[in-house]
């Protein structure tokens, strides 16, 4: 009996890893993602992979509305018209970015987790354009297909 109730909770971390987005093999070719629209401002949405705080894994919203969640080893973007943002996620604690978006301008949200009280806390940053790509380089498309 001993040994299956310790068995469960390394079944449970296996779970929980297998769930994770990983990074981007270097034999994977780059994701192919749509050209922008004109008018548009695309946003995205950078994770990298990290052990420590990857099952908490909370909604992205922007300006209220779910655009995603925040996946280790994973990036997902929006395209949206100009205009004030605001980017926040949420877990013990709401943290939040603001920006402005122009047409044909790209943004790079980055969330990362922090230690929490009860659970960490992911907070978005606007990333350098440079330091965005490298990572958006590396990482997996998380969003939807």
């Amino acid at each position: 009996m001993r040994s299956k109730i310790g068995a469960v909770p390394l079944l449970l971390v296996g779970f929980l890893l297998a769930s994770c987005a990983s990074p981007r093999g270097l034999d994977e070719p780059p994701t192919q993602l749509p050209p922008l629209k004109p008018g548009l401002g695309r946003v995205y949405f950078v994770r990298p992979g990290e052990f420590a705080g990857s099952a908490v894994q909370p909604e992205i919203r922007m300006n209220n509305e779910v655009v995603g969640r925040s996946t280790p080893g994973g990036f997902s973007y929006v395209d949206r018209p100009p205009g004030k943002y605001t980017v926040t996620t949420a877990t013990e604690v709401e943290n939040a970015v603001t920006f402005q978006l122009a047409a044909g301008e790209t943004k790079y949200i980055k969330t990362a987790v922090s230690a929490g009280i009860l659970v960490g806390h992911v907070t978005p940053t606007l990333e350098f354009p440079e330091q965005g790509q490298s990572d958006i380089n590396r990482l997996r498309y998380v969003g939807k297909p």
